[in-house]
């Protein structure tokens, strides 16, 4: 098990910095960290009709989650630097299969970097959510928003429409939703929390993700209660 976590760990550091603002790239360079996840399930299978949370680095370096999200049962299978086409990908072997009855969903950041438009990133979450309900009707999802991350701060527009398009989209179906997780990561005057960043401006230290728990855990929990 410790040494297929680490291959996980390995795979998806190297891609999310040789990837993330890569303009094409194939969903083939995850195969090593979906297939890690598979040899992963087969040793220890994770439970269904549970909550997934799925997406890119930011929930992947999330490495408190299950204690943070206690006591719900939560589990996480997010790969460091997909976009949104990485995810619809592999879909079929790390989403579908867990038959999961809530989905925390955090994809489209490495989009902006790689020059996606807004719209082609809500349309990528629009078919995965499509897709989710074509064959798990009943599975809830909540849509982290994008974070304005001062890597990106030339692209905080681009960030503002996607999760604008995204948060309409949801709120047109009773089975979505959408979490603005940014306050957790600005001050009181709307300044980018610079304490809770890494080097790279763009990954988050530990204490972000007491905010980001502070946020979601609430949001989680309440979908939770209306799906047991």
């Amino acid at each position: 098990m410790k040494r297929i976590l680490l291959v996980v760990l390995a795979w998806t550091l190297f891609t999310e910095g040789l990837f993330a603002q890569t303009a094409a790239v194939s969903p083939e360079r995850f195969a090593v960290a979906i297939k890690a996840f598979q040899e992963q399930d087969q040793v220890a299978p994770p439970p269904k009709n549970a909550i997934l949370f799925i997406g890119s680095s930011i929930f992947r370096q999330w490495k408190d989650l299950k204690e943070q999200m206690a006591p719900l049962p939560v589990f996480n299978r997010a790969f460091g630097g997909s976009r949104t086409a990485d995810v619809l990908y592999y879909m079929n072997q790390v989403v579908l299969p867990y038959s999961p009855k809530l989905i925390v969903y955090y994809c489209g950041s490495n989009d902006v970097n790689a020059k996606v438009a807004p719209s082609e990133i809500a349309d990528g979450f629009i078919q995965f959510a499509e897709r989710v309900h074509a064959k798990l009707p009943a599975t809830r999802l909540l849509y982290v928003s994008i974070l304005r991350a001062p890597q990106k701060m030339d692209s905080w527009d681009k960030v503002d429409e996607a999760n604008r398009l995204v948060r309409e989209f949801c709120a047109r179906d009773k089975r979505l939703g959408f979490v603005d997780a940014n306050p957790a990561v600005f001050d009181a005057e709307g300044k980018p929390r610079m304490d809770l960043y890494l080097a790279d401006k763009l990954h988050y230290k530990e204490p972000a993700y007491v905010g980001f728990t502070a946020i979601v855990k609430p949001e989680v929990e309440k979908v939770w209660r209306s799906v047991k």
